[in-house]
């Protein structure tokens, strides 16, 4: 049976970033309920291999903003590794073969750095303005695996965000483990159809997918 293929979500998930985002300080700024100005964020910004003049007033433009509230420069904040990643993820690929899946502008994107704080364990990296998706949008997973040359019947992903991750994972017939960090689930009844596992950090992630790895092998 091929391997596992695994797909963790990066900020929030594996790692933290100091200071605010720029879809933090976008959506703050936008007169748009925070779910709407994510969307378009998400949409319209986080799916684009570069940005320039022109798409920087398109997306202001959606969000209601004057082109001088988008910021810049806009410079990647340094990734920093949670505390319990290291150990989660040292147990994970014995089970799996491991990708990152972000939504992240090319303008924040920082692979080098991710890099070099997970090339022990993780064999690519899927951040959305590569991929041309952002989560949920089912395409941004099918696009994983194609690329890794899996399927969604064999890929699980990993992540902290209900809308994106649990959502997006589940939309594309993906398996995924949802990280609650104490949050109560959003959505019970989406825990009925057994493609949804909840953990309560990136540890119990780690054993989730250890049983579905041996599950698997049985």
């Amino acid at each position: 049976m091929n391997q596992l293929l695994l797909s963790i979500d990066v900020g929030g998930t594996l790692c933290r970033f100091e200071g605010p985002t720029l879809a933090t300080i976008l959506t703050s700024a936008s007169p748009l309920g925070p779910a709407d100005a994510r969307c378009i964020i998400r949409q319209q910004l986080y799916t684009r291999a570069s940005i320039d003049a022109a798409l920087i007033a398109e997306v202001c433009d959606a969000l209601q903003l004057p082109v001088s509230a988008f910021p810049t420069p806009v410079e990647p904040s340094p990734p920093q590794l949670l505390p319990e990643a290291d150990a989660a993820l040292r147990s994970m690929t014995r089970h799996a073969a491991i990708v990152t899946l972000s939504n992240v502008s090319c303008l924040e994107v920082d692979t080098d750095r991710l890099r070099a704080l997970l090339c022990q364990w993780v064999v690519d990296y899927f951040p959305s303005c590569r991929t041309g998706y952002a989560k949920p949008d089912p395409a941004a997973f099918h696009f994983v695996a194609t690329a890794c040359r899996s399927s969604p019947a064999n890929m699980v992903h990993i992540g902290d965000d209900w809308d994106c991750d649990v959502i997006g994972a589940r939309t594309a017939d993906v398996t995924v483990i949802w990280v609650s960090n104490g949050r109560p689930v959003p959505e019970p009844e989406r825990l009925n159809d057994g493609g949804v596992l909840v953990a309560a950090d990136l540890t119990a992630a780690s054993r989730h997918l250890t049983e579905l790895a041996t599950r698997r092998r049985s």
